[in-house]
């Protein structure tokens, strides 16, 4: 059963900006970003560690901006001034009867 949903993956030039957005199904709710680059570590990007609260990686404030549309169970990630350090797979992490991931979804920042 797939409890999150991701989109707006994709190829962009650095400068350049992307939206996620993600969808959560079922009594899991949606609630921020993770991201992992090959050969490293899943880290935190963005996620809300209360209802309207949320709390960023040091590496993309003031770049990325976190929302959410709870009457959707939808959360969405603006990134703005992309680097190529943003390039990495970004996965949707949510709350429910435990803690649970999304797919993934492939963000390049390539010239």
């Amino acid at each position: 059963q797939v409890h999150l949903v991701e989109s707006g993956g994709g190829l962009v030039q650095p400068g350049g900006s992307l939206r996620l957005s993600c969808v959560g199904s079922g009594s899991v709710f949606a609630m921020g970003w993770y991201r992992q680059a090959p050969g490293k570590q899943r880290e935190l990007v963005a996620r809300f560690i209360s209802e309207d609260t949320p709390m960023y990686a040091d590496s993309v404030m003031g770049r990325f901006t976190i929302s959410r549309d709870n009457a959707k169970n939808t959360v969405f990630l603006q990134m703005n001034s992309l680097k190529p350090e943003d390039t990495a797979v970004y996965f949707c992490y949510g709350l429910g009867p435990g803690n649970y991931w999304g797919q993934g979804t492939q963000v390049t920042v390539s010239s």
